[in-house]
């Protein structure tokens, strides 16, 4: 609706505390307002795959910014270099109000930020200081993003204020994800090196991921190695002990980008750049006095109702898998899937496949598959709303939408569907928290994924197959059944008339004078003669009748429930288009051949081996009649 303004947010890893919080204030602004959210995100830098990065980070590439009123760039979460400035330079194409949260990659756009750099400061003087602490170790986030380069450089400059060495060796750069932080304390132990007095991390993810890693390898923190972080997560205030980090007021970082972005859309005076406060929290593994925890109850209720959740997801999770993996075709699979979305407890659920998603062998390889961007127009196999099924066989990709919400106040995450770099299509999920709160929602996307690339396969494999079993029973130069296909399709015919008592018939040709077509005009011109021959006999047959190309110069043609007269009707309408066809090509030959046709029921002390050589014998006699030097015109 016109009123009703349109926000894109572009992010990765929705499944991080730090994006969560943030959107989490991004939503809750949207509402106020009755605006609607898209939320762009992926899974990008995780799984250490970059055929797979390339599959994630495709999605960046389905926003269509005019249909937004606005846009909020959370690219500070995205790795990739390359992908965060096809994002950017996409957006000021657009023309539309775009403000970006903890990044100043481009000065034209609104920004939000909060401050890095003082805090960070104040934490790692405190280490020094306080703490008397002089080998410092630093797990560092890329330096691509501006964050984690803000970090790092307070870092060496608070070691170098304080005449203190940052050794190359004792700095990790990771991706800001908790796998970073056991990696980093691996490389450290592995190193040979003292250990150090304190491990400074560039955010909490990685901070908790390092202290779980050194208590496993018997180290106590903070008496052994002190740690810090850096967010004030959740998880970081209630980890015992509780982590030394920095706060920052990431909802309110989201609440407000929001509100910039609407006062923007609709034409109200805003700040360009908003810039936030951060503070350090010293507490336990610092070694400094614990902070009060907020409320016991409160936690305990919150860790039984995620790991409650999560047993439940899993569960879903592993029931949707062991279904997925029985399904053989699309619409199996779109079936097994609506059992389960009202589990999601989501508004709407669809799936949208590219145009392509499907192609297989078909007498050909198929095209390039889609791997950049998508199709001009898209299905929806499956549009699950509420627990009304439908599905749309196609709308352009431009629309992003296979059918438009209405109203205000509604949140779609935008998630990509891929198999390895393969685009197969993209998932949106309406008015749901599964996607930011669940444990299994990347896992659960993957299966889906990897189903819908198994049917891909499957319906492959099967073209190939019919085509080696065309290839098997139809003659190449023919274009008809060879003797493999008529074996095979007689015993049917031969069953049939057995059973009914219909009578069946025969009729064998032999083509004349194809040893003297080859001899004066080639073998290829022999091969024309004989695709020509062959095309008459298949025009001869009626929707009863098979045909096939017997041997070199030798065909079939069989049929069940013929009527007596048949064999005359066939023999002479065969003489004519045999007289049509040589007037049509005006050959210096005449394509002819001598046809010989048997009818009878049906027994079974005859064979089908048996009838057919009473056709032949017939065809035989009036070929013994003819005088091959006939065949060749005089010219």
């Amino acid at each position: 609706m016109p009123d009703n303004k349109h926000i894109a947010v572009i992010v990765a890893g929705i499944d991080e505390e730090y994006q969560r919080t943030v959107i989490e204030g991004i939503i809750d602004c949207a509402r106020a307002n009755d605006a609607n959210l898209s939320v762009f995100t992926a899974f990008g830098g995780v799984l250490g795959s970059s055929k797979y990065d390339i599959g994630e980070y495709n999605i960046y590439s389905l926003p269509n910014y005019k249909e937004f009123d606005g846009v909020i760039l959370m690219t500070n979460t995205i790795c990739d270099i390359g992908e965060k400035k096809k994002i950017v330079d996409a957006v000021k194409a657009s023309g539309i109000p775009a403000i970006f949260l903890d990044c100043e990659d481009d000065p034209s756009f609104y920004n939000i930020r909060i401050d890095n750099t003082v805090a960070m400061r104040e934490i790692i003087q405190h280490v020094i200081t306080e703490h008397e602490a002089t080998t410092l170790n630093f797990i560092s986030g890329p330096l691509s993003n501006p964050e984690a380069q803000a970090r790092y450089e307070a870092f060496l400059h608070v070691m170098a204020e304080n005449r203190l060495i940052a050794d190359a060796r004792r700095i990790y750069f990771g991706e800001f994800r908790p796998q970073d932080g056991e990696a980093a304390v691996k490389e450290f132990l592995d190193s040979g090196m003292k250990m150090p007095d304190a491990i400074i991390c560039a955010n909490d993810a990685m901070a908790l991921a390092a202290m779980r890693t050194l208590e496993k390898n018997g180290y106590v923190i903070p008496d052994d190695v002190i740690v810090t972080g850096f967010d004030d997560t959740y998880n970081a205030r209630h980890y015992c002990p509780a982590l030394t980090t920095v706060s920052r007021p990431l909802r309110e970082m989201g609440y407000q980008a929001c509100e910039v972005m609407l006062n923007a859309a609709s034409g109200r005076a805003t700040e360009h750049i908003v810039a936030l406060e951060a503070k350090p929290v010293f507490t336990e593994s610092c070694g400094c006095k614990p902070h009060e925890i907020e409320d016991i109850k409160a936690y305990k209720k919150s860790v039984f109702n995620l790991v409650d959740d999560t047993r439940s997801d899993l569960a879903l999770l592993n029931c949707i898998t062991s279904r997925l993996a029985e399904v053989e075709t699309a619409e199996e699979g779109m079936n097994v899937l609506s059992r389960f979305l009202e589990r999601l407890e989501c508004r709407r659920f669809c799936l949208c496949l590219c145009a392509e998603w499907n192609a297989v062998y078909a007498g050909r390889l198929a095209e390039e598959y889609q791997v950049h961007g998508y199709t001009k127009t898209m299905s929806a196999p499956l549009i699950w709303t509420e627990g009304e099924i439908g599905s749309l066989d196609s709308f352009h990709s431009s629309e992003m939408f296979p059918v438009p919400m209405n109203g205000g106040g509604h949140v779609h995450y935008f998630l990509p569907l891929h198999f390895r770099e393969r685009c197969l299509g993209y998932y949106i999920i309406t008015d749901c928290d599964f996607p930011m709160n669940s444990m299994v929602c990347h896992s659960l996307l993957m299966n889906i994924s990897n189903s819908v690339e198994n049917i891909r396969k499957l319906l492959h494999l099967n073209n190939v197959i019919a085509e080696l079993d065309r290839l098997y029973v139809i003659d190449p130069l023919c274009g008809i059944y060879n003797r493999n296909g008529f074996i095979r399709e007689a015993d049917t015919l031969y069953k049939r008339c057995l059973e009914s008592g219909e009578p069946l018939l025969i009729s064998f040709i032999d083509m004349d004078g194809l040893k003297i077509i080859n001899d004066n005009y080639g073998h290829k011109e022999g091969d024309f003669a004989l695709q020509r021959l062959a095309s008459v006999i298949r025009d001869c047959c009626s929707s009863t009748q098979i045909c096939a190309r017997f041997g070199g110069d030798e065909f079939i043609i069989l049929g069940a429930g013929a009527l007596p007269d048949e064999a005359d009707s066939l023999e002479r309408l065969f003489e004519k288009r045999l007289a049509d066809i040589n007037h049509i090509l005006h050959k210096p030959y005449e394509l002819s051949a001598s046809i010989g046709t048997y009818i009878a029921k049906v027994e079974e002390s005859v064979t089908l081996f048996t009838m057919i050589t009473t056709a032949d014998e017939m065809m035989y006699e009036r070929k013994k009649k003819k005088k091959t030097s006939r065949y060749l015109r005089k010219v």
